[in-house]
């Protein structure tokens, strides 16, 4: 069999031959992933750029800053205690028998010597009449002795009598006046039977309600054993009771001894947010309770409306000494660092830093330093948060003022014994 013979065919013709249709569309998606990839990071070096620009360019923080605030406070120190009255009077009658009239609606003030019961005071007049009968009766019969001793007592001569007969008659007159005088007592002690049943107040004060109603029979002894009609306490003055620590016992005996007068205090009641009732300090106790090492105090205050009522709680601040110059500055200033507190100062350099401090009383809004700040400190007062110590700041200058319109409670920061005022 022949073939045909050998044909040449160019090779520009076979390579257009053999090239598929999808190499040219390869070749664009390169093209335009690389495009991308060259955009893409264009533009995170933009971003980059602009982050690092940014960053440098951040201004520095401001915060405001301010001297602390010197004032001259009075510092107290907070009790718990319990109203009393300065006098409690238990009612009871000094004579028997039965009521037949009561003067007084229970729960009212009344006055000394007001009259509350009525005890039945016919048999009382009737012993009283008889007594004075006796009197009469004795005073007839020193009459007629001293008649007889008076006329035998000047005879002389025949007409005197014997010396024994005259004694007798001088014996007579005085044993006539010794029973004068004892009907006398005796018309006395029922006279002040008749008085006595008349029960009156004995002291001024709130009384409380009655114990027995008209027609009750009551004994009258001399003793507790009698009956108990009512109880009145005496609610002005009104006495404050609190235990306090040896510490106080020992400041008051040295102001004492220092002639100083006694110390102030003020309460509020539960319900109250300012200490509206003053009082001073008039007694403490003769020994301190070893058990507990405190001691029983007492403070004494006006009260002439008698809204205040023995039972009644109370929260009492009494006042720590003299007039003292304190550092103040605002509550939102002190910071807690662990278990200690500190408030954080510009130095001269814009520098922040912190300086732990012993906190005192909250006053006005404003908290006392005691210790640990100096009146040329420069406190942030605002923007907190971006007052970092040791990082730089921008002060610009506050001012620190009390708020006296601020309700002050004891805070986190100190305990709930101690309060200061400012004052004016």
């Amino acid at each position: 069999m022949n073939f045909p013979a050998k044909i040449d065919i160019p090779d520009r013709t076979f390579r257009q031959a053999s090239e598929s249709p999808e190499r040219p569309r390869k070749r664009r998606f390169a093209a335009i992933a690389g495009i991308l990839v060259l955009v893409g990071a264009g533009t995170a070096w933009s971003l980059l750029h602009d982050t690092t620009a940014e960053a440098v360019a951040m201004p520095v923080p401001q915060v405001q800053a301010a001297n602390p605030l010197v004032r001259e406070v009075t510092q107290w120190d907070d009790y718990v205690g319990r109203f009393a009255p300065s006098q409690s009077v238990e009612v009871r009658p000094r004579v028997s028998g039965a009521i037949t009239r009561i003067h007084f609606k229970d729960g009212e003030f009344v006055r000394q010597g007001q009259p509350l019961f009525t005890v039945d005071q016919r048999p009382y007049r009737a012993a009283l009449a008889e007594a004075q009968a006796d009197v009469a009766a004795a005073r007839s019969a020193v009459a007629l002795a001293r008649s007889d001793y008076d006329r035998v007592a000047g005879l002389s001569g025949d007409e005197a009598m014997a010396a024994s007969e005259v004694d007798q008659l001088r014996t007579r007159m005085h044993s006539a006046q010794a029973a004068l005088a004892a009907a006398q007592a005796r018309a006395r002690q029922r006279a002040l039977d008749v008085e006595f049943t008349t029960v009156r107040a004995p002291i001024s004060g709130r009384i409380s309600d009655r114990r027995v109603d008209v027609g009750n029979l009551v004994s009258g002894d001399n003793n507790a054993n009698a009956t108990l009609l009512t109880t009145i306490n005496a609610v002005d003055p009104i006495y404050f009771t609190f235990d306090a620590s040896e510490a106080l016992f020992l400041k008051a005996r040295r102001e004492q001894e220092q002639g100083h007068a006694p110390a102030r205090v003020q309460v509020r009641l539960q319900d109250e947010a300012d200490y509206k009732w003053n009082g001073r300090l008039d007694f403490t106790d003769n020994g301190l309770d070893p058990r507990s090492g405190t001691i029983r105090v007492r403070a004494v205050l006006d009260n002439p409306k008698g809204f205040l009522t023995p039972g009644m709680f109370g929260n009492m601040r009494l006042a720590e000494g003299a007039k003292a110059k304190a550092l103040l500055v605002p509550d939102d200033a002190v910071q807690s660092d662990q278990a200690r507190k500190v408030v954080l100062t510009v130095g001269r350099d814009g520098t922040v830093a912190a300086k732990p401090v012993e906190l005192g009383p909250l006053v006005d809004g404003l908290r006392v330093i005691r210790s640990g700040l100096s009146k040329e400190d420069r406190v942030v007062i605002s923007n907190y948060q971006a007052a970092v110590t040791g990082a730089k700041v921008e002060t610009r200058r506050g001012m620190i003022a009390a708020d006296t319109h601020t309700i002050t409670a004891p805070g986190a920061s100190v305990p709930m014994a101690s309060q200061a005022t400012l004052n004016n």
